[in-house]
C-alpha cells in the first residue's frame, strides 16, 4: 500500500519549529525503556520477505507477547520534511487499518515495531529521530507498547539504540523464502514462535 504526505501551507510554515520538538535523540530513545527483540533478525527477515520494502518504504508491525506477528502494513513516504507529527499520523492510520486498538487495557500487551528502508547508512539521522517520535506517540494513542525502530539500508539492518544489526537482509538483497525467514534459531525457544511469525500475520 502506498501512503503519501501532503503537508499544508500552515504546516510548512511551522515545520522547523515543530520538528525541534518532534524528534527523539538516540540518548532519549535509549532511556525510554524500549523492549528488546529476542530475535531481531527473525523479525527483520520476516517483514522483508513479506513486504519486500524498497527505499522510502516503512513497515509497521504489531507483535504479540511471544513475538509472533499479528499484523503489519507497509507504505511509501513521499519526499517531505522530517516531522514526527506527520509520521505519527501516517503510522496511526496504518495501525488503525490493520489491528484494533488496545486502549481499554491497563497495560499494553502488544508491541509495535517499525522497519524503515532508506538511503544512506545505518547511523542515526534527524529523520530517524522523527520516526522514533512518531512511533512512540502512535503507540500511545493506539494502546500499544513502543517497540524497536529498525533501519534497512544497502549496508544491512540496524536496531537503533541497541547496537544490534546484520548485513542481511539489506535494502538491495533478495528476500528470503518465507520458510527460510521463519526457520527457528539454534537456541531453544518454546511455543514455535518462529514458525508462526508470518503465517499468523493479519494483513500486509
Amino acid at each position: 500500500m502506498t501512503f503519501g504526505f501532503a503537508p499544508s501551507s500552515a504546516a510548512s510554515l511551522s515545520t522547523t519549529a515543530a520538528s525541534a520538538h518532534r524528534v527523539l535523540e538516540p540518548a532519549e530513545w535509549a532511556a525510554a525503556g524500549i523492549p528488546l527483540l529476542r530475535n531481531p533478525r527473525e523479525v527483520v527477515s520476516g517483514l522483508h520477505s513479506r513486504h519486500r520494502p524498497g527505499p522510502a518504504t516503512a513497515v509497521v508491525a504489531v507483535l504479540d507477547p511471544d513475538e509472533r506477528l499479528r499484523a503489519s502494513a507497509s507504505f511509501i513516504r513521499r519526499p517531505s520534511p522530517a516531522d514526527g507529527w506527520m509520521f505519527r499520523n501516517a503510522l496511526l492510520a496504518q495501525l488503525r487499518r490493520v489491528v484494533p486498538h488496545d486502549l481499554r487495557r491497563r497495560t499494553p500487551v502488544r508491541t509495535a515495531v517499525l522497519l524503515n528502508c532508506r538511503e544512506g547508512d545505518g547511523r542515526w539521522t534527524e529523520e530517524d529521530g522523527a520516526w522514533m517520535w512518531g512511533l512512540r506517540d502512535a503507540c500511545t494513542l493506539h494502546g500499544l507498547r513502543c517497540g524497536a525502530y529498525i533501519t534497512l539500508t544497502r549496508d544491512g539492518w540496524q536496531v537503533l539504540g541497541e547496537g544490534r544489526g546484520g548485513r542481511r537482509p539489506s535494502a538491495v538483497s533478495t528476500p528470503e523464502a518465507l520458510g527460510t525467514a521463519e526457520a527457528p534459531p539454534p537456541s531453544p525457544r518454546t511455543g514455535g514462535a518462529a514458525s508462526e511469525v508470518l503465517r499468523r500475520a493479519a494483513a500486509r
